[in-house]
């Protein structure tokens, strides 16, 4: 046994004993599908850098095949641009946007999409072209499409899926706008390795009535939900947030714009009416994120900064001289206000965690409620 399948061999029987592979279907296809094909380089963080710096680790060094069967996600792509190869140096600094997720992940999403033979299934972000190899050797080249945004990107993964002995369609473009090449009702199943805003209304066409769409909502405010939805007829469907804790780099048409430097400027001043560490917490972050939608967050702690570019509004919060906690905003958008809001009424519903949120979609707009359809909600950002 070479070392790779070996060491295939022993991450899926430790993703099937955590219990995030159950399918031997899908157990098959992690013990099959090579890694180290869609990955001939990538970053790993230097631990401690400030600004966060990125070593790239290449092919035959040591830790390298070791590094790609660890259970973890491997950027392989910095600002759009830089790859592993394309750095000469020890480090580099940047913003991930590319990855591989790791397989654990991968596996439990494939499993999720609850897809049978012969049904065909549209997959948004090819990425390293690792998760489409996946859904290709489970469900067959012919009944696979994937879409890449970036062109770099999905010409490396075209070429290592080749390689790999797969030929799924593959397509480069916006995989938001869904398949250009398909119309109404093609397929029976779409799951995404990007998150978004909102749910593209082309997937909602695209998609079968009765079929299911798997997508990791996120926005701004870097919080995410993975959310599960059931197609309920053309441009409308509803889903529940699902258990765990998943996200993914945000698809580009969706990031956040460009914006300059933060400059924290004088406002008005009251006590707050919640504990501000509290929208540093995975579903308190969420609520926060529903409620200022527009909002970039940062800090941590008592020290949280909301700040919406578009209109200027800005909301800092820290710890008052009475032990309690203090907000200042400024701008025509109170964003502590509708935090707090949003906040308090989650806390009264019990805080639950994310798989108590369910999504509604129709031609009236997207919303996220706790409970039940009818009970406390939030628009998302179409």
């Amino acid at each position: 046994m070479s070392s790779s399948a070996h060491l295939r061999t022993v991450l899926a029987d430790a993703i099937t004993e955590d219990g995030a592979l159950t399918d031997p279907a899908w157990r098959d296809a992690a013990q099959a599908v090579p890694r180290e094909t869609f990955l001939s380089s990538y970053f790993v963080q230097v631990p401690d850098s400030a600004p966060t710096s990125y070593r790239p680790v290449h092919q035959g060094e040591d830790g390298w095949l070791e590094g790609i069967y660890t259970d973890r996600t491997l950027i392989t792509q910095l600002d759009g641009r830089v790859r592993p190869g394309d750095v000469t140096d020890d480090s580099v600094t940047g913003d991930p946007t590319s990855s591989s997720t790791l397989p654990s992940l991968v596996l439990r999403m494939w499993q999720q999409l609850d897809v049978d033979a012969g049904q065909r299934v549209l997959e948004v972000g090819t990425g390293t072209g690792y998760s489409t190899a996946l859904g290709a050797h489970r469900l067959g080249d012919d009944r696979l499409t994937s879409i890449e945004y970036d062109p770099v990107v999905g010409r490396a993964a075209a070429s290592a899926l080749a390689s790999a002995g797969y030929a799924p369609r593959l397509v480069v473009g916006d995989g938001l706008r869904g398949d250009p090449y398909a119309g109404p009702s093609t397929y029976d199943r779409l799951i995404a390795t990007c998150s978004v805003r909102y749910v593209p209304l082309a997937w909602l066409h695209q998609v079968k009535p009765g079929g299911k769409i798997l997508v990791t909502l996120s926005g701004w405010g870097y919080a995410s939900g993975l959310t599960l939805l059931t197609v309920t007829g053309p441009g409308s469907a509803t889903g529940r947030l699902l258990p765990g804790f998943t996200s993914f780099m945000i698809a580009r048409p969706h990031d956040r714009p460009p914006r300059p430097a933060l400059p924290l400027l004088p406002g008005e001043e009251r006590p707050s009416l919640i504990d501000p560490a509290m929208i540093g917490t995975w579903t308190g972050s969420w609520v926060a994120q529903l409620a200022a939608p527009a909002a970039e967050r940062m800090g941590a702690g008592a020290e949280q900064i909301l700040w919406d570019v578009s209109t200027g509004s800005q909301a800092r919060t820290g710890l008052g001289p009475d032990g309690g906690w203090t907000v200042v905003q400024r701008g025509p958008v109170r964003l502590w206000d509708r935090v707090e809001t949003a906040i308090r009424l989650w806390q009264a519903a019990g805080e639950p965690h994310q798989e108590g949120f369910g999504i509604t979609v129709s031609a009236a707009g997207q919303r996220v409620w706790i409970g039940s359809e009818d009970g406390t909600g939030w628009d998302l950002p179409m």
